[in-house]
């Protein structure tokens, strides 16, 4: 399984999409993908996760912009040398894509910066 990985401070991203074959309707131009972020503190300093923005972008140029907490649940608290996993899944209307994006978090002392996620590609495997 592929994997991409990208560091902002000390905090680590690493997202593995997996393409849905069982749940893509090729008739209808319904491609559905999964992927898992994992997000490690690296550093020496509790931070949050407050909010997150990704972009979607479909291979005819399309994009498609989310922004905000609702993934986030509780906002997950990270102690040093801790990880939060977040599993998603898209739906594509066509065979490619790609996803990028970021996270805001917020430090125990309240800084607050912005964590970018890798771009990540969605492609449907070849059947």
């Amino acid at each position: 399984m592929l994997s991409y990985a990208t560091k902002t401070r000390d905090i680590q991203i690493t997202v593995r999409p997996v393409y849905l074959d069982g749940k893509t309707n090729i008739l209808e131009g319904s491609f559905s993908f999964a992927y898992a972020v994992f997000i490690e503190n690296q550093g020496d300093d509790e931070i949050q996760l407050i909010r997150r923005r990704w972009t979607i972008r479909e291979s005819d140029g399309t994009l498609h912009d989310t922004e905000g907490d609702t993934e986030l649940r509780a906002q997950p608290v990270l102690a040093p040398g801790e990880e939060h996993v977040y599993d998603g899944s898209c739906t594509l209307s066509s065979f490619v894509g790609s996803v990028e994006g970021n996270y805001l978090v917020q430090r125990s002392d309240g800084e607050r910066y912005r964590v970018d996620i890798p771009s990540f590609p969605l492609q449907a495997a070849a059947n």
